[in-house]
């Protein structure tokens, strides 16, 4: 059957004419074209809030995970050093510290003084060195503290008003950090707090109450300060490893720490040394601790870098928990369920913190742009003409198109 020419040129006409928007839009971003003769936009968005699921799911994961292995390195340190004091008598907490400080200063203040990109340690001196000098303080004196309040307090009084360190923490990342919670955050924390009271009613009812102590006053201010100054060390280090770098906090607090708890050593502890009968048991003990001590400060700030000094400080509540399991079997504790149900609240307020991610505030309002109308949008659209490339579109005799770029 034979076409009228003038028929099929009204069509093509009249084609055009419907088509001209999406030429226009092809002429703009071409690469919308091969998205929609292909259907990959479909594809992508129908995968897309599945991808975003899987992420947010490993995210939260990942989170529980490096928590998890945080608390175990501190669990290590906790046996090893209740170990030495009750099968050795050796009561050296500054000793302790100080190996820890020392081998990071041998790691990454060593990294520092050779690196050649960013600051180097002269330059991190020349310029802040009081601020890692007065970080270096607190974080010696918050290790300091903790230990030294378990002369005067219970184990009880320690493990609850240890938890301080939290809302200070929270306070402080609000201020400093700019970081802004939601209600869920605050939910998370309460639960949290809640297993902390759970592991510690377990520790009465099982006997782990410990005798008065010689000043409870004076135990539980050490403690109060300790948790404090915890505070004050992790969210300058989330500071430091979101705004510098991983190396330089480790680097510096090492250097300082080792001054620090070097000087502290030789004034407070050198009769305790002194006294210690020497053997491999000890030194293999010292040396775990010294590990795990090393470990936790090494990877601490790869965990705050992902997440947040907070969700660090809940995640490492289990710490308490996986001690008092070693302490079955090393010091005989006596089991009590309770401990069990402190472990799934605290991990379900981790879990429910870690969910929702915190935001940061913005220092200053960001001013929204003018919006430019239709008008405008399609004047600028043609004045970037000659920055795009054309779109040819070409009818043939087999009724296919054939589109070219110029």
């Amino acid at each position: 059957m034979r076409t009228d020419p003038l028929v099929g040129l009204s069509c093509v006409k009249i084609f055009a004419n419907v088509l001209q928007p999406q030429l226009l839009l092809v002429r703009a971003e071409p690469h919308l074209l091969i998205l929609a003769v292909t259907g990959l936009d479909d594809i992508s968005a129908d995968r897309a809030p599945l991808a975003a699921g899987m992420e947010e799911h490993w995210r939260i994961l990942k989170t529980i995970l490096l928590g998890q292995m945080l608390s175990l390195f501190i669990c290590g340190t906790a046996v090893t050093s209740q170990y030495l004091a009750e099968q050795y008598q050796v009561n050296t907490p500054m000793l302790q510290s100080f190996i820890n400080y020392f081998l990071l200063l041998l790691v990454y203040t060593t990294i520092l003084a050779f690196r050649t990109d960013g600051d180097s340690l002269l330059q991190i001196l020349k310029q802040r060195w009081w601020k890692y000098l007065f970080l270096g303080l607190a974080d010696v004196e918050a290790n300091y503290t903790i230990v030294k309040a378990y002369q005067y307090t219970t184990l009880t009084s320690v493990q609850l008003l240890d938890c301080f360190g939290i809302p200070v923490l929270m306070a402080l990342s609000w201020f400093i950090l700019r970081a802004r919670y939601r209600l869920i955050h605050f939910i998370a924390v309460a639960v949290c707090l809640l297993g902390v009271g759970t592991m510690v009613g377990a520790d009465i009812l099982a006997g782990r109450q410990d005798s008065e102590g010689s000043d409870v006053v004076i135990g539980d201010v050490l403690v109060l300060l300790g948790a404090s100054l915890y505070a004050i060390s992790n969210v300058s280090e989330e500071y430091i490893v979101k705004n510098l770098s991983r190396v330089e906090f480790l680097g510096m607090v090492g250097l300082f720490g080792t001054i620090i708890s070097g000087l502290q050593l030789a004034i407070v502890e050198h009769r305790d040394i002194m006294r210690i009968q020497w053997n491999w048991k000890i030194a293999l003990l010292f040396a775990v601790f010294a590990l795990c001590m090393f470990g936790l400060y090494s990877f601490m700030p790869v965990v705050i870098k992902v997440t947040s000094a907070t969700s660090v400080n809940l995640g490492i509540l289990t710490a308490d928990l996986y001690s008092l399991f070693f302490g079955l079997f090393l010091f005989y504790y006596k089991f009590s369920g309770l401990y069990i149900l402190s472990f799934v609240i605290i991990m379900v307020g981790f879990i429910l913190y870690c969910s929702t991610p915190t935001r940061t505030a913005e220092p200053t309002a960001v001013p929204q742009p003018r919006s430019t109308g239709l008008d405008n949008a399609g004047l600028k659209l043609e004045e970037n003409d000659s920055q795009t490339p054309a779109v040819t579109v070409q009818f043939t005799r087999e009724e296919s198109v054939v589109v070219s770029t110029d």
